[in-house]
């Protein structure tokens, strides 16, 4: 089973049919007749979604869903409202209230299907999202995100002018978002850097039939339009191309002449939504961030520079390249700490993070891998050059002192242990960690003969 569908429908052949299409589809359906055991259910099963009649015998549709919506329990869990009538009353107050959708009554299978799906798939994403969001801040790799609303951005593209400006029209009164017309070819160009729409509003007819699913595919292929929300306005829709659309990723599909009011009430639903994703996508990212991240310094932690270094050597390989490991180690760095204090400690660490990336090409590899040990990793590099670099290193560390936050200097020196790894030679096939331990070999050769040099390891053995 896929999902657990709640059947909310006080007429009994109503839930039998209904129950029998969604096993068939190989959902798992449970059923209620009336709105107070879907209340009870809900809170029970958490079903993954609600099938909810706008009549019922005890309480009206739209309480429940209210209701629903007030519970933190049921809060999430998509909607989708079953009317007798298409009165646009109804469907208002419905949306008001909190449903995801309202579908008049007969719906034909192919709309209801795909619209399940669509409103299963949003449901999935958003609960991923969410989990992986709680599971940083668990950690402490992000911070909870603050949920408030602010004026969004939403894109109409057709090819008419006139259709675009009687949106507009629609619109205006219900909408608190900038609204921009486009044409296709705008709504595709890159965007100025943080004014990206949020909502594309597309005719679907632009172009010819089928021009908004085409539109819309391309809209979701872009990076800066991927998790934009797509409402396709359908001037001659078929079911068919209703369900198409739906599995093909759009938010919401409504017939040409929808109703201003109601355009702009399931364009804010939306707006909310996709806010919503966005906030939890950004502590998502922030919490990535921090888990590869060394905190004080900025540069990459061990568990990303160990991946990273398999991901060089493999490549060396397969291309019979070559590869150089560094590990660096300031000198006598606890006499830092014991007679500076553990702040002048932190500039220095953060002062050499600084000027290794400043010394390194954009494709080296440097993080930090230990209090005062960092690693460098250069692809493509021969020994000379390699060895070049790391006496560069060493002069750049030795011949400016370092600023510390009371004022004052300090000189500071750091030894360097270099291994190669010849991808056209014996020791191509060598694993990381075996030209990492020769590095380390090499570092404390340099250490034990003075410090402040470049000590090389040669032995493959």
């Amino acid at each position: 089973m896929v999902g657990k569908i709640l059947i909310v429908d006080d007429v009994a052949t109503n839930r039998i049919v209904l129950k029998a299409k969604l096993a068939m589809a190989c959902y798992q359906p449970m059923l209620a007749a009336d709105g107070r055991s879907c209340l009870r259910l809900a809170r029970e099963a958490l079903p993954d979604l609600i099938v909810l009649n706008v009549r019922l015998p005890d309480l009206p549709g739209i309480e429940v869903v209210q209701a629903l919506r007030a519970d933190p329990l049921t809060a999430d869990i998509p909607v989708l409202m079953l009317a007798d009538t298409g009165d646009a009353a109804t469907r208002l107050a419905a949306l008001r209230a909190g449903a995801d959708d309202v579908l008049v009554r007969p719906v034909e299978d192919v709309i209801l299907m795909a619209r399940l799906r669509n409103l299963s798939r949003t449901r999935e994403a958003m609960a991923e999202l969410g989990q992986r969001g709680a599971t940083l801040q668990a950690l402490g790799l992000a911070e909870a995100q603050a949920a408030f609303e602010f004026p969004g951005t939403i894109a109409l593209v057709a090819d008419r002018a006139e259709t675009t400006m009687r949106w507009r029209k629609d619109l205006a009164a219900g909408l608190g978002d900038r609204v921009i017309l486009m044409s296709r070819e705008e709504a595709l160009a890159d965007p100025v850097p943080g004014q990206a729409a949020d909502i594309f509003v597309v005719d679907g007819t632009l172009g010819g039939s089928g021009g908004g699913l085409r539109l819309m595919s391309d809209l979701r292929s872009r990076s800066a339009t991927r998790h934009a929300a797509v409402v396709l306005i359908q001037p001659q829709p078929n079911p068919a191309e209703i369900a198409m659309a739906f599995d093909m990723g759009a938010n919401d599909v409504q017939p040409a002449g929808l109703p201003g009011a109601e355009l702009a009430l399931r364009l804010r639903r939306l707006m909310r939504r996709k806010q919503t994703a966005d906030r939890l996508r950004a502590s998502v990212q922030d919490g990535l961030r921090l888990a590869v991240i060394d905190p004080l310094t900025g540069l990459y932690n061990r568990r990303y520079a160990l991946p990273r270094l398999a991901a060089i050597a493999e490549r060396a390989r397969r291309a019979h390249g070559s590869f150089a490991v560094m590990v660096i180690d300031l000198d006598r760095f606890k006499s830092v700490n014991d007679h500076w204090g553990h702040a002048a400690g932190d500039a220095v660490l953060v002062e050499v993070a600084h000027r290794l990336g400043d010394n390194l090409r954009a494709s080296d590899l440097v993080a930090r891998i230990g209090g005062e040990e960092f690693l460098v990793a250069l692809p493509d590099a021969a020994q000379a050059d390699a060895r070049a670099m790391a006496e560069r290193l060493c002069r750049v560390m030795r011949d400016q002192p370092i600023l510390l936050p009371d004022g004052s200097a300090l000189s500071v020196t750091v030894s360097i242990g270099l291994a190669m790894s010849d991808g056209c030679g014996p020791a191509q096939d060598e694993a990381v960690s075996q030209v990492m331990e020769r590095a380390d070999r090499a570092l404390l050769a340099a250490k034990s003969e003075g410090r402040n040099q470049v000590m090389v390891n040669h032995s493959h053995a």
